[in-house]
């Protein structure tokens, strides 16, 4: 038999069952235990399921009343734009590279200039973009992501 160890305290080996599964709960001390048994985890996972249930129907009654008010749900331009590209969408992801590659190329520079300057983590990177007002392709804040991904470009554009 294969007792799981703890990092703060032992676990103690289950009492011997008749019983195919066996429910142990590793973070308590036995003296903490209460009865867990098939009746008492059933009732969990009903509660569980039950729980489930609930948030599909609080997204579903929220997504209708979002359609409702008139909101546009969905990605206009997701797959139906790639189908009318054609050829899997491969020259609309080439059109989406070229741009990113256009806009890394125009920020080479600003970059160059703030590491120069010591900020040389990804962070601080994102951190002096954002305090200098430049703002990402998609005109939001930089984080670390974002950052990234422009250092990356970068990098490649460098080396073709």
């Amino acid at each position: 038999m294969h007792i799981k160890r703890s990092r703060h305290r032992p676990v103690h080996p289950p009492a011997p069952t008749n019983h195919l599964n066996q429910f142990v709960i590793a973070d308590r001390s036995p003296q903490q235990l209460c009865p867990f048994n098939d009746l008492t985890v059933g009732i969990m996972a009903l509660v569980a399921q039950q729980e489930r249930e609930a948030i599909s129907r609080r997204t579903k009654e929220a997504l209708a009343a979002a359609k409702a008010r008139g909101v546009k749900l969905g990605n206009p331009n997701g797959a139906a734009a790639l189908r009318r590209a054609g050829e899997g969408g491969l020259a609309l992801r080439a059109a989406v590279s070229r741009n990113a590659d256009e806009f890394a190329a125009g920020l080479a520079e600003v970059v160059a200039a703030i590491r120069a300057e010591g900020h040389v983590s990804l962070r601080a990177i994102a951190a002096q973009l954002n305090a200098r007002g430049i703002l990402t392709r998609r005109e939001g804040r930089w984080q670390v992501s974002n950052v990234r991904g422009l250092v990356l470009r970068l990098a490649t554009s460098r080396k073709t």
